[in-house]
């Protein structure tokens, strides 16, 4: 690379994503920030940013993350999901369990588009925390 030419944002979304699986959580933090430097509003980085967040046990800091996600992607019931799972993380139980209930619904929506008579999502019980 030419001296100040600033790499690809992808190249650095793909690094951190290796370096997640490799359970590196600081260095996978470090590269998804360079890659928003230039993408501040790519959802799916945002995504792996706050998963890193969580691994490295810094709920408050992936639940603000996730929230950006769900402000650029709102009706997608993975984040949602992935809202509720570091709700729970926090000990934040009710509203992990409004996070699921929404990530439900909104999944129900895009199954009743290809299947007008799917059922709607049953309530669920009491949720067991997720390590």
């Amino acid at each position: 690379m030419v001296a100040g030419e600033m790499s690809e944002p992808k190249t650095h979304y793909l690094a951190g994503l290796k370096l997640f699986g490799l359970q590196k959580f600081e260095e996978s933090i470090a590269e998804y920030r360079l890659a928003l430097e230039q993408k501040p509003d790519w959802a799916e980085v945002l995504h792996a940013l706050a998963t890193a967040q969580s691994k490295l046990g810094r709920q408050d800091e992936a639940i603000a993350t996730v929230n950006r996600v769900i402000e650029l992607t709102p009706t997608d019931p993975f984040v949602f999901t992935s809202l509720s799972i570091f709700l729970q993380r926090a000990g934040k139980i009710a509203d992990a369990e409004t996070a699921a209930a929404k990530a439900r619904m909104l999944a129900w929506k895009e199954e009743l588009k290809k299947n007008p008579n799917a059922p709607p999502p049953s309530t669920p019980g009491p949720m067991n925390v997720v390590q």
